[in-house]
């Protein structure tokens, strides 16, 4: 285990009967980082959560968190601080009871239990509001209270398991940001399992992407973003709008072509080192720029043209959703700043850079 890392997975695997739930799976989550699994539903990441629990065993692999082996170990000899999807508080328990169930349970001395949930309470700025019960509270109010309850027996990993699901989708926004300042405030090393994509890229230092029980990608939000190494990845990712071709020649030491059925476009000349194929591109959303009638492109750029099927403002941002001659569709992301939208059957331009191109593997 590396000097810093408190939880490691060696070549773990998990099968149930003869089908494959996780297949030698290998990551580390370091002292006081915040690592996500992001997959969708059936790709392994609760499974995992469930061995670093002691809920499930591998039937292959290591399991070490602070340097020791914990296979074999029951859930409440694994020094961990779970957070359910429901939040699994006793609704017959005040706020208060709930921080502190975990506290009698280990033998904590009373006057010591008081003060760590009262230092809990402010932690998750629930101050004030111990006398409540969870069903006084809203939904951001009871994830935090379990939050609490969970860290307030100092766990070595918090382990979350989806754990803004059940809110709504403004609630949730608003909540991001509060739980990782309050992780990052309790230095608490966090694995939180989810199949949101936001959520992953705003909560965590690191994500390691999942897909039919594997590793795809481990990296940074940004790096898995910008450079993802395979298509699965890139279109879990965010969006992307793929180009279908054959890499042409060179053009210069820069710049290669790429030959497609919609025009030749200038591609980065590492671009077959990136790509073993080199057959597809893909194109952010938010990479693609309108040009205006009669505004000419920046030499080197990449024109498609097209007609506008339809626009969608929502709020921050444009999307506009441009018909090629192909049939295909593309998407376009633009910050709303006030700017005139065109009309639905409105002949566009779209224009991007050669170093926005993404090949993968």
């Amino acid at each position: 285990m590396p000097p810093s890392a408190v939880l490691e997975l060696n070549h773990v695997s998990k099968r149930y009967g003869n089908t494959p739930a996780v297949i030698d799976i290998s990551f580390s989550v370091q002292r006081g980082q915040i690592l996500a699994l992001l997959g969708p539903s059936g790709c392994g990441k609760t499974t995992i959560l469930r061995m670093i629990a002691g809920f499930v065993e591998p039937d292959e692999g290591t399991l070490e968190m602070g340097g020791r082996d914990i296979r074999g170990l029951r859930p409440h000899e694994r020094n961990v601080g779970l957070v359910f999807q429901d939040y699994a508080l006793f609704p017959h328990l005040t706020l208060e009871e709930n921080v502190a169930y975990g506290l009698r349970q280990r033998g904590s001395a009373k006057d010591a239990i008081g003060d760590r949930v009262s230092e809990m309470l402010v932690l998750v700025r629930l101050e004030g509001l111990g006398s409540r019960r969870p069903g006084e509270l809203s939904g951001g109010q009871q994830q935090r209270v379990a939050l609490a309850r969970a860290m307030a027996v100092t766990p070595e990993v918090m382990l979350l398991d989806e754990p803004l699901s059940a809110l709504d989708a403004k609630l949730r926004q608003q909540l991001r940001f509060e739980l990782k300042q309050i992780l990052q405030a309790a230095h608490c090393t966090t694995l939180i399992v989810t199949h949101d994509q936001e959520e992953a890229m705003s909560l965590a230092d690191e994500i390691v992407v999942m897909d039919h029980g594997r590793i795809l990608q481990h990296g940074n939000a940004r790096a898995i973003y910008d450079a993802p190494q395979s298509r699965t990845v890139a279109e879990f990712i965010g969006r992307a709008n793929w180009f279908e071709g054959k890499l042409g020649p060179a053009v210069s030491p820069e710049l290669r072509e790429f030959v497609t059925s919609e025009g030749r476009f200038f591609v980065p000349a590492n671009a077959l080192s990136q790509s073993s194929a080199g057959e597809s591109f893909c194109v952010r959303p938010e990479r693609l720029r309108i040009l205006a009638e009669g505004l000419p492109a920046d030499e080197g750029m990449n024109l498609v043209q097209g007609t506008l099927l339809h626009v969608a403002c929502l709020g921050s941002e444009i999307h506009h959703a441009v018909t090629l001659e192909s049939g295909r569709t593309l998407i376009c992301v633009e910050q709303n700043r006030d700017q005139t939208i065109p009309a639905a059957g409105t002949r566009l331009r779209l224009a991007f850079r050669p170093t926005d191109c993404i090949f993968t593997a």
